[in-house]
């Protein structure tokens, strides 16, 4: 499972950055999630169907991505907590690279906790925990 995890968000990063210029196949963005999930942050928790609405909110997050100056999202490193021979807990760290158009550009270090699935296919995304996204990005003076 470790390996299929970690091309998972492999291809995760790749799609990442394509919406990042506006390239991106968003049925392929969506295929990265089971049908059901849930994130959870300090603004809350929330439960949500992978559908069209999904498509939409994520589509509108890559757009305001754009528009913040976000100019790359690396992945850095995948950890892998098994949980059962079919679940996981994937800790994901990320390296967000912002343009700040008159200052130099500033690289910001983060980390998400995935639960990620792995029945028969591909593994799949089913919940996340991320921390305070706003509040790290208003202290960078990126919003």
């Amino acid at each position: 499972m470790e390996n299929s995890v970690k091309k998972l968000f492999e291809r995760y990063e790749k799609l990442f950055r394509m919406a990042l210029t506006d390239q991106v196949d968003m049925d392929k963005v969506a295929s990265s999630y089971a049908a059901a999930f849930v994130a959870a942050s300090p603004a809350g928790v929330c439960v949500g169907q992978n559908d069209a609405h999904l498509k939409q909110v994520m589509q509108q997050g890559f757009e305001n991505y754009r528009r913040i100056g976000t100019k790359d999202m690396r992945l850095r490193n995948v950890r892998i907590a098994p949980i059962d021979e079919h679940h996981c807990l994937a800790h994901v760290a990320w390296t967000a690279i912002y343009d700040r158009r008159s200052e130099p550009d500033i690289s910001i270090d983060f980390e998400v906790h995935y639960l990620v699935q792995q029945l028969e296919d591909a593994p799949k995304i089913f919940g996340w925990v991320s921390g305070d996204e706003q509040a790290v990005l208003r202290q960078h003076g990126i919003i």
